[in-house]
């Protein structure tokens, strides 16, 4: 579990202890942990911005001592730092992480900052797709508005997913001005009603390979996880000498 200061609570932290879950938890910066940080002697330097440190504490109210690593970052111009500020230490931000996992601290910022970027994902649905923007009369109304949006947004990743494999994620407002969003005039060609497309968009010429890429689509699935046909042969046996059992 990966999660911010929002869940950096006593309770939690010994459920996840209790059911034996690795955590990394960011810590809040209270008065104890912020007197401790300041008191931290020991530090091993990542590069010449970033160095870290880890230290055990018994918070007031906890039943146990606990590891926190600290990530310090150098105050530079043109970067702004992710950190908080130590009053007492000034020209470093700081970042403290609550874990009850045993690998170098340097290994727990690497993996806490490859989280899910799930916050992005939701600022994307209210700014680029209005999820945010509308309420009707009923709630089941306004949840399937919602679930509406959910749908779309869904669909434009699997849509650039198999256009683009590999290529870098591109917002919805981007990839609604850059694919779908085209000037067009209605008009005549002799006495044939015609849609005449911007040539600013790119027209059939740009479009026709994403089509044909959209027509080509691939099941994402794992081939473990396929259903096997009803009148299929039973499959292999693993390495192991078992069948696998499909769902």
């Amino acid at each position: 579990m990966r999660a911010d200061s929002g869940f950096f609570a006593d309770g939690l932290l010994a459920f996840l202890e209790l059911k034996q879950l690795p955590y990394i938890v960011v810590a809040r910066l209270t008065g104890g942990v912020k007197r401790s940080c300041m008191g931290l002697q020991e530090w091993t330097a990542l590069d010449e911005n970033y160095a870290v440190g880890e230290i055990w504490l018994q918070l007031h109210g906890w039943q146990t001592k606990r590891r926190f690593v600290v990530l310090r970052e150098r105050v530079r111009e043109g970067k702004s730092a992710v950190g908080r500020m130590l009053i007492e230490v000034p020209g470093y931000t700081y970042r403290i992480f609550v874990t009850n996992r045993t690998e170098s601290a340097e290994v727990i910022w690497r993996d806490y900052n490859g989280r899910a970027c799930i916050e992005q994902r939701i600022e994307e649905l209210k700014h680029d797709l209005s999820a945010g923007g509308f309420c009707v009369r009923e709630f089941f109304g306004t949840e399937s508005a919602f679930l509406a949006v959910l749908f779309a947004f869904n669909l434009l990743s699997l849509y650039q997913r198999q256009i683009a494999p590999g290529k870098p994620y591109r917002q919805p407002a981007t990839l609604r001005a850059q694919v779908f969003v085209a000037g067009a005039v209605l008009g005549l060609v002799g006495k044939q009603i015609a849609l005449k497309l911007s040539t600013a968009w790119g027209g059939l010429a740009k479009h026709q390979p994403l089509l044909a890429a959209v027509l080509t689509w691939q099941n994402p699935t794992p081939p473990k996880l396929d259903s096997a046909p009803l009148n299929a042969a039973p499959p292999p046996p693993d390495s192991d000498g078992l069948a696998p059992v499909f769902a």
